[in-house]
Formats: structure tokens, C-alpha cells, sequence
């Protein structure tokens, strides 16, 4: 196929927070299931951070030197940096906590702008994961939460983060709040950290640091023994924590074709409302549970999406 030929597919810029994986393939099967396919449809121009998120900027303007005809951002740090950067180029995004809290989107329903996409945030999970952390552990009144150093500020606090703080303080939980940065965070330090405030349990958020860390991070957990619940649903299963909970970044996915094609057609970005995504999927895992020493009710098993034996 000529060069000339392939000048006129579609380009789509990708950037991830990590490294070719698993997911970086689920989008391309993705674009494929909506018929592009990759070299006959559409060209993709992927860049991964490696969790070097300073890159990202780099990486965006590499993309928007290409002229990519639009942007896929697995994460907020991608349209930030394009924000930054001032670039008109359409972005649609998935993983970004919330889009108007951060300045991304006016409203859901009439983003505005050059930046649309999926949204998992719901912000009544955090009070129900809390909920849920507090039948499995009735005596819980000490949490570790680890999250993300890297993760763009915004007026007032992450909405993830404060979410999260109020519904532990309302169910009487102190939190300690951990925050590692990358590309090589301390994780052993933040464990150290934990045993010192004699933390009961780990809450991992879904922020780029611990997302790329998560099997280390479960490999600890099981070390100091400390039940860990992963938010995300099925992909953070796979890390081996005791529990995982809400919408999957992999639930996501699929939605991103559609974007794509409707901007590739003429929409604006600004015109396309941003979609919220809410699956409350429950896994609990077994082995994990046996390895730390912990029972899970029978209640709560009749209940998960999936038991990991």
C-alpha cells in the first residue's frame, strides 16, 4: 500500500500513562469491532508515558505534530497537557475522573471546547464502597488510601479524593492518605507508612500510578497481610487484591470508536455530550483471602459479579 494511499486514512493519536498492554490492544480491538481496522480503515500514532507522566506534554505535541485527526487520552493528564499546549485538535478521553470539576467540560450534556468522552466517576460509589469495606470488616476505623502525586490539581481538591475522604469520616473511618509519584514510586515506603499507623486495610484508587503498579502493589499487601480493594472492576481484579469494585477502565473502551467516528464525520467535539459509564462490579478473591487470613461473609459472595477461587 502506497504512502499516498495511506495519507488519507483517518489518524488517531493514542497516549497512555504506561507502556504497550492489554489495554493499548483493547482499544485497537476496539476501532477494529467498529470496522477500522488498523492499516485498512485507519493509521493509529500510539505514544506511551512508561509512567514518566512530565512526558505526556512531549508526547501530545508529537501527536499534534503529525496531524492527527483526533486524540485518544487514556487519562486526564493527556488533556491537560493539551489544554496547556492550546492545540485544537479534538481530544476524546476515557478515565478522567470528573471532566467539569477539572475543567475540561462546561457541563456533561454541552462539553464546549475541543474535549468529549467517557467518564467513570459516580459519586455515590465512594459511599458505597465504604459501605462495603465496613460488612466485610465491621471493627474498620483505620484505611489507608493510596493515590496519585502526579494527578492534575484542581480548585478545591481531586473530586476523587474528597469523595472518598467524606465517606470514610462519615462511616468513622480516619484515612491516611498515601500519595506515590512515578515513573518508580516508593511503594515500599508508603507500606512501611501503613504499618506504622497500624492502617486495618488499603484502598487503591484508579489513578495512573498505582493502575501501573497495581501487581506490585498487591504483592505487598499480601506481604503485610492487608486487605486491598482495587476500584475499576475487572481489570484490577487481575492484580490480585482481596476485593475490586466499580466501572472497569476496560467498560470504556468500546465507546471510543463511536466518538472517534462522529468527530471523523464533522461533530465537534464540544457538540458530543460526555457519557458517564456507572457498572458496580464486585470481585472477591479467595485465594487472596486464604493467603491473608481473611473470610469473606457468604452474604456478600452471593452477591459479587465474580468469585476468584
Amino acid at each position: 500500500m502506497g504512502t499516498q494511499q495511506q495519507a488519507k486514512f483517518p489518524r488517531v493519536g493514542v497516549i497512555a500513562n504506561g507502556r504497550p498492554d492489554t489495554l493499548f490492544e483493547a482499544v485497537r480491538q476496539s476501532f477494529a469491532q467498529h470496522g477500522y481496522v488498523e492499516g485498512r480503515d485507519i493509521l493509529i500514532e500510539a505514544r506511551f508515558a512508561h509512567g514518566h507522566l512530565d512526558r505526556v506534554p512531549e508526547l501530545v505535541a508529537e501527536l499534534v505534530g503529525l496531524n492527527v485527526d483526533v486524540i485518544v487520552s487514556l487519562g486526564a493528564v493527556g488533556p491537560a497537557a493539551a489544554q496547556k499546549a492550546n492545540t485544537k485538535v479534538p481530544i476524546v478521553f476515557v478515565a478522567v475522573i470528573d471532566p467539569v470539576a477539572v475543567g475540561f467540560a462546561a457541563t456533561l450534556e454541552r462539553p464546549g471546547g475541543n474535549i468529549t468522552g467517557i467518564t467513570t466517576f459516580d459519586p455515590q460509589q465512594a459511599t458505597k464502597q465504604f459501605e462495603l469495606l465496613r460488612q466485610v470488616f465491621p471493627n474498620l476505623t483505620r484505611l489507608a488510601i493510596l493515590s496519585d502525586e502526579d494527578i492534575p490539581r484542581v480548585e478545591g481538591g481531586n473530586p476523587l479524593e474528597k469523595a472518598n475522604d467524606t465517606a470514610a469520616r462519615s462511616l468513622g473511618v480516619r484515612p491516611q492518605w498515601l500519595k506515590v509519584k512515578g515513573p518508580i514510586p516508593d511503594l515500599e515506603g508508603a507500606f512501611t507508612a501503613m504499618k506504622n499507623e497500624r492502617a486495618q486495610a488499603l484502598l487503591v484508587l484508579d489513578v495512573p500510578v498505582p493502575i501501573i503498579h497495581q501487581k506490585r502493589i498487591a504483592e505487598l499487601a499480601a506481604t503485610y497481610r492487608l486487605p486491598t480493594m482495587f476500584l475499576g472492576g475487572r481489570r484490577m481484579s487481575e492484580a490480585g487484591g482481596l476485593i475490586a469494585y466499580g466501572t472497569g477502565l476496560l467498560d470504556t473502551l468500546p465507546r471510543i470508536p463511536v466518538y472517534v467516528e462522529k468527530i471523523l464525520k464533522g461533530a465537534k467535539p464540544g457538540d458530543l455530550p460526555i457519557e458517564v459509564l456507572s457498572q458496580h462490579i464486585l470481585i472477591f478473591n479467595l485465594k487472596t483471602a486464604r493467603t491473608i487470613g481473611v473470610t469473606i461473609p457468604p452474604e456478600l459472595l452471593k452477591r459479587a459479579d465474580q468469585v476468584i477461587e
